[in-house]
């Protein structure tokens, strides 16, 4: 076996590992506990316990209204429920809209200058008063017995935070159909939750107990910072499938690639910053997670960049690398279609894999960037 043909099966398994064979993994390991609907009712003989609700709002003059009027009919005792706005350096008229529910119990914690939204969410943890403190964005949407879900699912004392799952609204509200990258993603973190414990949460919309968020670094995603937490203090983030979070898709499309960018060079900081969790004679399985999920995802872009690589270097080698050949270029070939239109990525045969195309230039760019000294700490919002 030359070379060249090492690294081709090298290449391909890496490219096909954390998509593919990583959740198969997880579907072969024994199961931790059951991912299933939670009850809406507290149970008579238990007290719920005090909720902090934090928005996280920079100039949301537009939509702030429409967040708070949807927190307050959630069906959760008022005397256990503190709401409050982090507005996050906002030099419109936000501050003064929250103001105007202050005789509804909403608190406003003014940012005097903006520094990201982990820096405004840290703010409103340190005046917070609840034992649980749920994360929402202005853009997201819950249902009234959302807070009920969140209190019985940490009746677990192992559970150290809860997860929403994702929904999309379209522009006339109604609840749009799950794309095929939301469900995969949905149902990999139900493995993950069965099996361990996530490795990252819904960043608009998800709880923590407030022992988990002492360590709040303002420089990383608390979305998947606040994941690592709970390994680290011997607890689990766990998904929840009946707590939904409803959201509306970017306004502007190519708003994703840049989306993707800020991301992926959060999350490498992220797990620079803990990178013990990747230890697994320390942490076990969730290693295993960690370096299947995040890792081997962001190296993909370069296993693909190697496995064409070597597949020229081999087309006269045989037939399965020809076929192998064929398959690549047919991909690509359609994937460039859904980038030159956009009426064309309406077709699912294009949009996946002009999408995996994009992510992947996205995650090679990040790498990149992260690798140049680049690093993301406030942004302005993507308008949805």
């Amino acid at each position: 076996m030359t070379v060249a043909t090492s690294l081709f099966w090298i290449f391909l398994f890496g490219a096909v590992y954390s998509y593919f064979l990583y959740p198969l993994l997880l579907i072969l390991m024994p199961k931790r506990r059951r991912v299933e609907a939670i009850s809406e009712t507290m149970p008579p003989s238990i007290s719920p316990p005090k909720l902090s609700f934090v928005i996280t709002a920079f100039n949301e003059e537009n939509g702030i209204r429409a967040k708070i009027e949807n927190t307050l009919t959630v069906n959760y005792p008022p005397e256990l429920l503190e709401i409050i706005v982090a507005s996050d350096g906002s030099t419109d008229s936000t501050n003064d809209i929250v103001l105007e529910y202050a005789a509804q119990g909403v608190r406003l914690a003014k940012v005097d200058e903006q520094k990201g939204k982990e820096n405004a969410q840290r703010f409103a943890i340190d005046q917070a008063k609840g034992d649980i403190i749920v994360f929402s964005d202005v853009s997201t949407r819950i249902e009234p017995q959302s807070l009920h879900i969140i209190a019985n699912a940490f009746l677990d004392p192992e559970v150290g935070a809860v997860s929403s799952e994702d929904r999309f609204i379209t522009s006339n509200g109604e609840v749009a159909g799950e794309g095929a990258y939301v469900k995969y993603e949905m149902w990999l973190r139900k493995l993950e939750s069965s099996v361990c414990s996530l490795v990252g949460l819904s960043g608009s919309f998800f709880a923590a107990r407030k022992e988990i968020c002492a360590d709040w670094d303002i420089t990383v995603p608390s979305d998947f910072n606040t994941a690592l937490s709970c390994v680290l203090n011997d607890k689990a983030a766990v998904t929840v499938p009946n707590l939904l979070g409803f959201y509306p898709n970017l306004a502007d499309e190519s708003k994703e690639y840049q989306r993707k960018l800020r991301t992926v060079i959060r999350g490498i900081a992220a797990l620079f910053n803990r990178i013990e969790v990747a230890n697994p004679f320390r942490f076990g399985f969730f290693a295993v997670q960690v370096i299947s999920h995040k890792v081997m995802r962001w190296l993909v872009p370069w296993f693909l960049a190697g496995l064409m690589l070597t597949n020229l270097i081999l087309l006269g080698q045989g037939f399965i690398y020809q076929l192998i050949f064929i398959g690549q270029l047919a991909f690509y070939t359609v994937a460039t279609l859904g980038w030159v239109s956009q009426k064309l990525r309406l077709n699912s045969l294009i949009k996946i894999p002009f999408f995996f195309t994009q992510v992947n230039i996205a995650i090679a760019h990040a790498t990149l960037q992260y690798l140049g000294g680049k690093r993301v700490t406030h942004w302005k919002p993507s308008k949805r």
